[in-house]
């Protein structure tokens, strides 16, 4: 009990010396940093063909199947966005040929995603020039440095989350 209170005091502690202007400041270069992403995942998208929406989808079942699809309400909380959505969106990925969508063999009510083969190969495809643009872009970052600002980001990630619910709620 005694260490969760001085876990809690620290936090406070820590939290009361944090400047309300770099906080701004940081998130505005977080906004931006968003923005960049997003046009990136453009571009990308636009050299297969598809919206930059659809590519974020295309990456999330990607990351997130695991040999056997993964529902579409996986994949929409990833993307942060409604599950009607990505059933519209995986609908017409799936008529180019880039999504498999298959009910779930345990519960008819779930459909499951899965890249189609041609997926795999335009998105290797474009492998060469994602691996230059990362070297561009993190050259001044090492491999260490840029895994403990991503857990880091994750971390506050899950902090923002909890935010947004407590603002929800009427803190």
């Amino acid at each position: 009990m005694q260490t969760t209170k001085n876990k809690r005091e620290v936090r406070a502690s820590r939290a009361s010396t944090i400047d309300p202007d770099i906080a701004r400041r940081f998130a505005s270069t977080v906004s931006s940093v968003a923005i960049f992403l997003d046009e990136i995942r453009q571009f990308r998208a636009k050299s297969l063909g598809i919206s930059g929406p659809q590519f974020a989808l295309l990456m999330a079942v990607m990351d997130l199947e695991q040999g056997e699809g993964v529902s579409i309400r996986h994949v929409a909380k990833a993307v942060h966005v409604d599950p009607s959505f990505i059933t519209t969106q995986s609908k017409l990925l799936e008529k180019k040929g880039l999504i498999r969508r298959q009910v779930d063999s345990h519960d008819a009510r779930v459909v499951k995603l899965s890249l189609s083969d041609k997926a795999y190969k335009q998105i290797a495809g474009l492998a060469t020039e994602e691996q230059e643009l990362n070297r561009f872009i993190f050259e001044e970052t090492g491999g260490e440095a840029l895994e403990q600002l991503t857990l880091q980001l994750g971390e506050l990630q899950n902090r923002l989350e909890k935010a947004t619910v407590k603002l929800a709620s009427g803190l």
